[in-house]
């Protein structure tokens, strides 16, 4: 039988170790396994032809990894320290688009390019802040 808080939700923080990575931690890694996969490959022959859309792009996805990254966090030792864990949702967000933007420098027909490393950056910025006014209004999305 499982046991449930006074809320009526359980807590995932008396889980086990393992259960714990995999419901916080495991999203993240394999997002940046997806996002790594998915830039592994040449670039798409056509894109569409929106103006700035793969910059578009890339701030959308790595809004999301940065909402991730701060969902992770929160589950942590750290989760008491607001301020801290949203800089270093946004920071290894753009740490890790930094990291693949120099990956694809190494693929065939795909080059490294800093705008995209800044979209990046503001994407990961972007999903964290949208994210934790979200918290802020609306607490118990802090559970999913």
């Amino acid at each position: 039988m499982k046991s449930r808080s006074a809320s009526g939700y359980g807590n995932i923080m008396t889980k086990t170790p393992t259960r714990h990575f995999f419901y916080y931690w495991f999203p993240v890694v394999f997002y940046c396994l997806i996002i790594f996969v998915q830039s592994s490959y040449p670039s798409p022959e056509k894109t569409p032809d929106l103006p700035c859309m793969d910059k578009l792009l890339h701030l959308a996805g790595y809004a999301l990894l940065g909402i991730l990254f701060l969902r992770a966090f929160r589950s942590s030792t750290l989760k008491n320290n607001n301020g801290l864990i949203m800089v270093a949702s946004i920071f290894l967000t753009g740490i890790y688009g930094a990291s693949d933007e120099l990956h694809q420098y190494f693929v065939p027909y795909r080059f490294g390019d800093m705008w995209d490393i800044l979209a990046d950056f503001l994407g990961g910025l972007f999903g964290v802040c949208i994210y934790q006014l979200l918290l802020n209004k609306y607490p118990r999305l802090g559970r999913i």
